[in-house]
């Protein structure tokens, strides 16, 4: 913690907090930092309960993800409180985990719009990597009635796993692209130059070109 402490840069902190991140360590300092402790799933433990962001992402960094039980990864998600946080958690553990699907289809149903974008999220990684058994129609149909009302969150990780589905599956994508079309979500999104929209229509069109032209 000291050494944590010692790494708070206040221009790191003004930064992050504008994304909801209540720390000023600079992350390629805390990847160091973590590649010398190496895997301790024991500290791991202890630098997650102590409630500090930074180090609970030093946590997630250095933990062996198959270690934790589906109840454990329930809590953590339910106490993570920042953005970085709840995002490293979900891609850095939860997709390594034997229950992660039961984890998916948990939190997709969970009342909490912060614990069903981690569903979504999961999802997502299956449309990309996993798809058999997943029904398509039915997230286009779910996303449809309620991606444009949903709250921040969870709004961006449908709109993800929709244009997830329009990238990797030519099957859907006229639909995906329609979909994103009607409801025009994060169609004003400010993106910077060289970078691509979030908006999915521009997000789908942009990916299916670069697969082509590989």
């Amino acid at each position: 913690m000291a050494e944590l402490a010692a790494l708070e840069d206040p221009r790191a902190r003004e930064v992050n907090e504008r994304h909801g991140d209540d720390h000023g360590v600079n992350l390629g300092m805390l990847r160091a930092l973590a590649k010398r402790l190496k895997t301790q799933q024991d500290l791991a433990r202890q630098l997650w309960a102590t409630n500090d962001t930074a180090a609970r992402l030093l946590a997630l960094l250095i933990c062996r993800p198959k270690a934790f039980e589906r109840a454990e990864l329930d809590v953590m998600l339910r106490e993570a409180r920042t953005p970085k946080v709840h995002d490293w958690l979900v891609n850095y553990v939860v997709k390594k985990n034997p229950h992660a699907e039961e984890l998916r289809l948990a939190w997709s149903a969970d009342p909490d719009p912060v614990v069903a974008s981690a569903g979504w999220a999961l999802t997502t990684e299956r449309v990309a990597r996993k798809p058999e058994g997943l029904d398509l129609s039915g997230l286009l149909d779910v996303i449809e009635a309620e991606m444009k009302d949903a709250p921040d969150r969870l709004q961006w990780a449908m709109n993800h796993c929709l244009a997830q589905i329009g990238i990797e599956h030519p099957g859907h994508r006229a639909r995906a692209i329609d979909i994103g079309e009607r409801l025009e979500v994060l169609k004003d999104y400010p993106t910077p130059r060289n970078c691509t929209s979030p908006f999915a229509p521009i997000w789908i069109g942009e990916m299916v070109r670069r697969q082509h032209d590989r």
